[in-house]
């Protein structure tokens, strides 16, 4: 398998440091108190993570800006605008916070976050995101495997695939007021799929805990698939024996169907997938296979016809 290397970026000055003192400055002013709730919070501020090791897996291209990571986001919960999650996700309460793991395991348990958060212990992976829309962003993500809390959980035999469910609150999410979506949000993997050490099951990005509109406070990131397969917000993960159905499926079958692998050879029925364009960069670039995670997840389908399930 081949390794990826971090940068040589003290882990401090990750978040550009311009950032942090407009921060400080607009948080000391009249209605800053309101925006420090839609930033990300520094880890002391929900307890403490420890100690959070680098990890072998992540590229070392550059990162896509705090504020482009934070600003432009698809959470059709609080919107289906781009900017609309960070508008909107001051009022989700992300404490207290539990999920539900349920479904063909052994050991069916509701945990609490800060439960979850002791199960592993943490990694920094810089991550490729890639979203259908043909975008893209490079972003230091905080996770463990989520092979690590499935072990814990210990999938009977009967167990293929791992179904995640976000929260449904139209009180603290007003984009699930309206009908775009099946409510709530559905999203799910095959077993050996989410056991792969690449699939993190996320509490922080750039060095701090999530913030609402990318997904607190806790997700998954898939790093070989479109954006839209990292569910956000999770409040129970479901272990079947069936395929599940999950939202985007549901409501475009021809578009959206339930690998999501990053497929340039794949078009989807209303764009080419051939380019995408880096958050920040004006021109576009090649799409790589599986996102530029080929070799460590091609084994997976091995002998599947990707243009069927795709």
């Amino acid at each position: 398998m081949k390794n990826y290397h971090y940068p040589k970026i003290p882990a401090a000055e990750i978040t550009p440091k311009h950032l942090f003192q407009a921060r400080r400055k607009f948080m000391q002013t009249a209605g800053g108190a309101a925006l420090a709730a839609l930033l990300p919070q520094p880890l002391w501020a929900a307890g403490g993570f420890g100690e959070i090791k680098k990890s072998e897996f992540s590229t070392s291209e550059a990162l896509t800006p705090l504020q482009s990571v934070t600003g432009y986001n698809n959470f059709y919960e609080f919107g289906t605008g781009k900017d609309d999650p960070a508008a909107r996700a001051g009022n989700l309460k992300t404490r207290p916070w539990s999920v539900r793991i349920e479904g063909e395991v052994k050991k069916p348990i509701t945990l609490d976050i800060d439960q979850i958060l002791k199960i592993a212990p943490l990694e920094e992976r810089i991550y490729r995101l890639r979203c259908v829309e043909a975008w893209s962003m490079v972003v230091p993500w905080l996770g463990f495997p989520l092979a690590e809390l499935i072990k814990c959980a210990e999938p009977t035999g009967k167990a293929k695939y791992v179904e995640f469910v976000s929260l449904h609150d139209p009180q603290q999410m007003p984009g699930q007021k309206s009908a775009v979506l099946d409510w709530p949000y559905r999203e799910g993997l095959r077993l050996d799929e989410a056991m792969h050490p690449l699939t993190l099951l996320t509490v922080g990005l750039y060095g701090e805990v999530l913030p609402p509109q990318n997904g607190a406070p806790l997700r998954i990131v898939v790093p070989w698939k479109y954006g839209f397969k990292s569910a956000k917000s999770i409040v129970a993960i479901r272990f079947l024996e069936q395929q599940p159905t999950t939202s985007w499926m549901q409501a475009g079958p021809s578009e959206y169907g339930f690998y999501a692998n990053v497929n340039p050879e794949v078009d989807h029925p209303r764009w080419s997938q051939a380019k995408e364009r880096r958050i920040g960069e004006f021109l576009k670039r090649k799409t790589l296979m599986f996102n530029g995670y080929a070799e460590q997840v091609a084994p997976l389908y091995a002998g599947m016809d990707l243009a069927r399930y795709f």
